[in-house]
């Protein structure tokens, strides 16, 4: 948990400002469950009666389904953590049923899965440097040498792990083993151009996120804007989702959409979509690193 000091640094300040009373702790709380009456009473009376106040709430009701999920920021007493709010909120969740996290504001750590294909990781590099990814990039990972040099310019680790049908299995375990030695939360598939096998989805379910342009499923395989030009498409999108064993078609995050004519050949289609991309991508990991998305089956909520 990160403490943060809210002591101006002018030195006329009073040294009673500066002890720990004076600190506040950040939280996220996300929950889903059936909806009833109730429920954002029960949320609010518990973060009161332990002094916290309420940063920014949002919620869904979903009456197709008759579900309520929530996203609740609040801060105040700085000796608090996740895991004594989730013993405290226990009772609170057992009489409505609901599934329930807490989140401090550590950031997520997150790794960058890259091939060929440097675009998304470099716009994830660009705004991770920038301050506004919501993530702290901390290893990229590909099956090429292609971008070493991008990732070591930005002070990431970069491990090669190359792989073939032969040694597709020891690639991925490695993989897990860097998971678990880099205390990573969030794996990034930035155009990483392998399909992951179904354990490998199992272990990673829930914090692996995938970009892939939104012709699927139209113009699978090779050369897709080639195929998209010949067909003469006015529509170029990218899709962000969580990856799953059923290929490319897992709870959607992100899409973003633009509109092009009969004057864009393959490779100003190229262009647009790698654009596309990189801004659905990001937004993804941003959006996910800041708890802003809940899984509802094979559908999310995301409260931007």
């Amino acid at each position: 948990m990160t403490l943060v000091d809210t002591t101006p640094t002018t030195s006329t300040i009073p040294q009673g400002d500066t002890s720990e009373e004076s600190q506040s702790s950040k939280f996220v709380l996300t929950l889903s469950c059936t909806e009833r009456a109730g429920i954002v009473q029960a949320v609010t009376t518990f973060l009161f009666e332990r002094g916290f106040n309420i940063d920014e709430h949002q919620q869904f009701d979903d009456g197709l389904r008759q579900t309520l999920h929530l996203r609740t920021a609040f801060s105040g007493p700085w000796d608090y953590a996740p895991e004594r709010l989730e013993e405290e909120f226990r009772p609170v969740a057992d009489r409505f049923e609901m599934k329930f996290d807490f989140f401090d504001e550590t950031q997520q750590r997150v790794l960058v899965m890259v091939s060929k294909f440097g675009h998304c990781l470099n716009d994830l590099i660009f705004r991770w440097r920038g301050g506004s990814l919501g993530g702290n990039l901390v290893l990229v990972v590909s099956n090429h040498e292609t971008h070493r040099a991008m990732a070591e310019a930005a002070g990431l680790p970069f491990v090669y792990i190359p792989v073939t049908p032969e040694t597709k299995a020891d690639a991925e375990q490695r993989l897990l083993e860097l998971v678990d030695e880099y205390n990573i939360d969030l794996v990034v598939l930035a155009r990483y151009m392998q399909v992951l096998s179904n354990d490998l989805c199992r272990a990673l379910e829930g914090r692996a996120i995938n970009i892939h342009h939104s012709f699927l499923p139209g113009f699978k395989g090779a050369r897709p804007y080639h195929q998209a030009y010949d067909r003469g498409v006015k529509l170029v999108g990218a899709t962000a989702h969580y990856v799953t064993a059923d290929l490319d078609e897992g709870p959607i995050i992100e899409q973003e959409v633009i509109r092009v004519d009969h004057s864009y050949g393959p490779t100003a289609l190229s262009t647009v979509g790698q654009d596309a991309e990189a801004l659905a991508l990001s937004r993804a990991v941003r959006w996910h690193c800041e708890h802003r998305v809940l899984l509802d089956q094979a559908s999310t909520v995301v409260f931007r």
